[in-house]
């Protein structure tokens, strides 16, 4: 597939001096702050990234595209890109009323005109778009959990793009780069959809892609948002821009895709061709489990690990671009080089290392040898990511009120505090309330809002390579979840699920909290009139019934030097 045509394709964006005018109207109309990854969906609407979108999906384009991956108009569109709200500022808004879309720092990035205003069935929403309605994974959690109750749509006037201080010389819109391949006389580019830093395997998959589509390479990397967890994009930049002198720089170019991920596999791949084609790209590179989220509920694959290559291959020419499969590559030891895994003739010695064992090594400060990866990107990551034993972690007690979270923490604290090395914070319930806290009372919002509080300051100090302990409730499951992503990003999440009894922590019950909340004078109180999630796989469960405080903080201990925390 040759693309002739590196035409233009349309923009949503107004012209400069309307742009102006338009700011000072659009100061004067009811202002939505959008979420980063709404900033995300907004941009590749006004650049043309998302074409033939033109705006927020109405109600009529989102039902059909969650039933079968086609805007209302029949044009193939396989993800919902919706304006998510809360339920008191849909109140504020009527049909047919202009909207200001406003970025984080308040600066109106353009506007809306609401067309329509509705509350989604998001259970089906999950199961149609990311085939289960299943909160371990990542998109289906954040549509429970993060996204508002309600949508609104409508068509979107661009006012001026996100800002982004980052990498500026790498970030090009699809015209942009439409108009340097139409410039060099690039009449076929084969995308590279990458979210994972690139090893020597990639290097020579993308290499022999190149070749056997005799076009041209753009490395095209996700740096919006990608899977919790995922190596943030700074690192991941450095690490693309130490390989790319590896290339050929007359027939490959890197530009940084500001997209916000769903890990929606077969749906995700067909997405992805679409938004390549906008880049003005002919072949895209599909993997094995492209944008797959990684286990179920039950442990198992979310997608099987072709399906999105099928997916994209029956829908190759209305994307209007050729899928190149993705060879696994492996290294074969005899003869010093990778080759594609089912070619490899038998007996050969096969050598891999998978991103698990990647990250073991890193986290145990092992050898990642030569033949894996470049030095410089292994630089780049151990940078990111120092020996377990140097990096910041939280423990994040969890139990009933009275259940000896704050004494085992207090005492964990302090066997911390003797073997030095690191700073030591407790996050403590009172000491929170006191000094993060004070204007909460006892809601479940306000609760949940505490939790996450604790977690934002438990996630700096991780940052930072200290040591944080928490010691909270936290009765609820997604809440404790979100705090472990926010922590993740930087070091370890420790859980400690306190397994005391309600029957036992209301016998101590030294602040008479329990008797209160039989008699009804606390209202919401967790275990007896508000519901406690038990965890299900905290990194320790301790029962403090007949058991010393020293031997539970001695069994925390154990389990930091386990998971290479701490020095044995």
């Amino acid at each position: 597939m040759e693309m002739r045509n590196l035409a233009p394709i349309p923009e949503l964006y107004v012209s400069w001096d309307s742009a102006q005018k338009m700011k000072l109207e659009a100061a004067e109309l009811t202002s939505w702050d959008m979420s980063p990854r709404q900033i995300c969906d907004l941009e590749l609407l006004m650049n043309g990234g998302f074409n033939p979108l033109k705006g927020f999906l109405s109600e009529a384009d989102y039902n059909s595209v969650v039933e079968n991956m086609r805007l209302a108009d029949g044009a193939l569109w396989p993800m919902p890109i919706t304006l998510d709200v809360s339920e008191e500022f849909a109140e504020t808004v009527k049909t047919g009323q202009d909207i200001a879309l406003r970025d984080q720092e308040g600066v109106i990035l353009g506007t809306m005109t609401v067309t329509d205003k509705w509350v989604p069935d998001k259970s089906r929403e999950a199961e149609k778009v990311f085939g289960a309605d299943d909160d371990a994974h990542p998109a289906v959690n954040y549509l429970h959990n993060t996204a508002g109750k309600v949508y609104l749509g409508g068509p979107v006037v661009g006012i001026q793009p996100p800002v982004h201080y980052d990498f500026r010389a790498r970030r090009e819109t699809p015209n942009e780069l439409r108009a340097y391949f139409r410039k060099l006389g690039w009449r076929k580019v084969v995308a590279f959809q990458t979210r994972n830093p690139l090893h020597r395997a990639h290097q020579e998959l993308t290499f022999r892609a190149a070749r056997e589509a005799k076009a041209n390479l753009l490395i095209h990397p996700v740096v919006g948002m990608t899977k919790p967890g995922d190596v943030d994009h700074f690192t991941r930049v450095r690490c693309y821009e130490a390989v790319l002198d590896k290339y050929p720089a007359s027939t490959t170019h890197m530009s940084l895709l500001n997209l916000a991920m769903r890990m929606a596999g077969p749906r995700e791949a067909v997405w992805h061709g679409l938004i390549r084609a906008n880049h003005g790209c002919t072949h895209m590179i599909v993997g094995r489990d492209h944008a797959g989220p990684g286990k179920n509920s039950a442990g198992e694959d979310f997608y099987g690990a072709y399906d999105a290559q099928d997916l994209v291959r029956e829908h190759a020419d209305e994307i209007g671009i050729e899928m190149v499969d993705f060879k696994h590559m492996v290294y074969v030891q005899e003869r010093a080089q990778y080759e594609p895994a089912d070619e490899v003739t038998d007996g050969s010695t096969v050598l891999n290392i998978s991103g698990t064992e990647l990250r073991r090594r890193l986290r145990e400060g092992l050898e990642i040898p030569e033949w894996f990866s470049f030095p410089e990107v292994v630089i780049e990551l151990r940078r990111r990511y120092p020996p377990r034993s140097n990096q910041g972690f939280t423990v994040f007690f969890t139990g009933f009120s009275g259940s000896g979270k704050s004494t085992i923490a207090n005492a964990l604290m302090v066997k911390l505090m003797e073997m030095g090395g690191r700073p030591v914070t407790l996050l403590d319930g009172d000491i929170v309330r006191k000094n993060l806290s004070s204007e909460l009372g006892f809601s479940k919002e306000h609760r949940d809002l505490n939790i996450r509080r604790i977690g934002y300051v438990a996630s700096e100090i991780t940052k930072n390579g200290g040591i944080a302990i928490c010691a909270p409730i936290a009765p609820y499951a997604a809440t404790r979840r979100a705090v472990r992503e926010d922590v993740e990003a930087y070091g370890a999440f420790v859980e400690v699920h306190v397994a005391t009894s309600i029957e036992e922590c209301e016998r101590r019950d030294r602040k008479g909290l329990y008797k209160l909340a039989r008699e009804g004078k606390i209202k919401e109180f967790t275990g007896i009139s508000d519901p406690y999630d038990v965890p299900d796989n905290p990194e320790l469960r301790v029962e403090t019934e007949n058991v010393e405080v020293d031997n539970c903080a001695h069994q925390v201990v154990l389990t930091l030097e386990n998971l290479g925390l701490i020095a044995g």
